[in-house]
């Protein structure tokens, strides 16, 4: 990518709840732990081991949203029931995340009830002690990157108009470069609007892609497909497809602000 590369801010998403349906905003602000707000809670069941959509497929179908400055949670289900209230913090947990552990203090109220009830599985929902903690990327990584081309890549390995984005859960989306160029960027510094980032590594790839973000069924072999036509590349991550970064700068970042390597 070149100085006079058009390169834009495709998307910005978080999810406030971990494995719950991604947001789509026009500006947030990206800083040391990512977007603000993303993943600042998750869940847990009864064994303290992390629940997300890779176990539980439904729960992409509920929406939550987060207000730091009041600390309120809301949850909006598909049938349009909304349970919602300010948060309070009970005692110390530790929640299993892939081999590794994050603490974090279980969240009192009505959201793990609704969420359990909704689910079929006993679940807690668990506010992280740090922010970006409930970002399981690699300890160094808060942000992850994916072009619109790579996406359009896929599609074409598929013979199919789009693949959906979501699948992905991916924070930034970046138009006005080619498939996969985000491969070229690891360790050069990224600008993206007011912040700056540096990538690092690829984003290995899971079962939750296979997913249909409005179902949580599966319904596309995206890994066999990635496999087929990325399994040559040099990775440390499994299936690469997007790559993830650290941040450097914080800042604001809109949709349609500039992209470019410093």
């Amino acid at each position: 990518m070149t100085e006079a590369a058009a390169s834009t801010v495709a998307w910005l998403s978080t999810a406030p709840v971990k494995g719950l349906a991604l947001l789509d905003h026009e500006s947030a602000v990206l800083g040391p732990a990512g977007l603000e707000g993303d993943r600042r809670f998750h869940l847990t069941d009864e064994t303290g081991r992390l629940v997300n959509g890779k176990r539980l497929g439904v729960l992409s179908q509920v929406v939550a949203a987060y207000d730091a400055a009041s600390s309120t949670l809301e949850l909006r289900f598909p049938d349009d029931e909304v349970v919602s209230g300010e948060i309070a913090l009970a005692g110390p947990v530790e929640t299993g995340f892939y081999g590794t552990f994050r603490t974090g203090r279980v969240v009192v109220g009505p959201w793990a009830e609704a969420l359990s009830t909704y689910g079929g599985v006993t679940l807690r929902l668990v506010a992280t002690d740090k922010d970006g903690a409930g970002i399981d990327r690699d300890r160094h990584a808060a942000v992850s990157l994916l072009s619109t081309a790579s996406l359009a890549k896929l599609a074409e390995v598929f013979g199919i108009p789009d693949v959906d984005r979501r699948r992905f859960r991916m924070s930034v989306g970046i138009d006005g470069v080619g498939a996969h160029e985000e491969d070229e960027w690891f360790g050069r510094r990224l600008r993206i609007g007011e912040a700056v980032v540096i990538p690092h590594a690829h984003v290995g790839r899971c079962l939750v892609t296979r997913q249909n973000p409005d179902t949580g069924k599966p319904d596309l072999d995206t890994l066999g497909a990635i496999k087929h036509y990325r399994g040559e590349i040099e990775s440390e991550e499994p299936l690469p497809f997007g790559v993830q970064a650290r941040v450097v700068e914080a800042g604001l970042v809109r949709v349609g602000d500039s992209i470019s390597v410093e």
